[in-house]
């Protein structure tokens, strides 16, 4: 069976996608991509590939909870590139996240408009760090692995978290995920160890403009003043 029609009929099954999929043009090329590759290829443009399905999707998901425990990935593709698999002790969770500022209240006290900071005022983290901080506080007893976006409108982003319990014995006896068993990774998405908390960090860049964010910004600012810092006249 070519992976056209293996894609077609997980398609049908599991409601990832109801798309007619363009087969390629050669016998080489066809064989040399996987299901995942067509997973992919639908929601790199969402708004054009899944246009009715996400239009469905967003209709029931407005009337979700802010977090809900889901059965499978709705990105079969993006869930398994960052780390889930289909066993126990994971858990895959679709959060809710407002868009925008800080909505910040108008300022009654004498001051310049200037001086008001109301608007234009942002939230130091990404919206997806934040989503995966609110998962976590609703599922103490999880760690978050990683977490990837679903969908979007005006006034709300959906992502779905990965998490793993890290006491369950599936979890304890795999060699290639026990490593967030160890108490050194407990509470990894509060100081920023996941994706999104190292990309609102700024570690994903490198080299020029990039010279104060390791080892943190804070680490960095401390080291910047103690150095500044005038040293007491010695002694005579």
């Amino acid at each position: 069976m070519s992976y056209i029609k293996l894609y077609k009929e997980v398609s049908l099954k599991s409601n990832i996608g109801n798309v007619a999929i363009a087969e390629p043009e050669s016998e080489e090329s066809r064989m040399s991509k996987s299901i995942y590759s067509y997973v992919r290829d639908q929601w790199k443009v969402p708004s054009n590939n899944l246009k009715a399905l996400q239009k469905e999707r967003l209709v029931s998901y407005r009337r979700e909870d802010a977090s809900t425990k889901i059965q499978r990935p709705t990105r079969l593709d993006r869930a398994r590139s960052l780390g889930y698999k289909a066993k126990q002790g994971y858990v895959l969770v679709r959060t809710r996240i407002r868009r925008g500022g800080m909505r910040k209240h108008a300022i009654t006290s004498g001051r310049r408009a200037k001086r008001a900071g109301i608007s234009k005022i942002t939230v130091g983290k990404n919206l997806q760090m934040i989503a995966e901080e609110r998962t976590s506080k609703k599922y103490p007893n999880l760690e978050i692995l990683n977490s990837y976006w679903v969908a979007e409108d005006g006034r709300y982003k959906w992502y779905e978290v990965i998490l793993v319990d890290p006491n369950h014995p599936v979890i304890l006896s795999d060699s290639k995920i026990n490593w967030i068993c160890n108490r050194a990774h407990k509470g990894r998405v509060h100081r920023g160890l996941t994706s999104a908390g190292k990309k609102s960090r700024g570690l994903m860049n490198k080299g020029k403009g990039a010279e104060k964010l390791r080892p943190s910004k804070r680490k960095h600012m401390v080291k910047h003043k103690q150095s500044r810092t005038p040293h007491p006249p010695k002694k005579t």
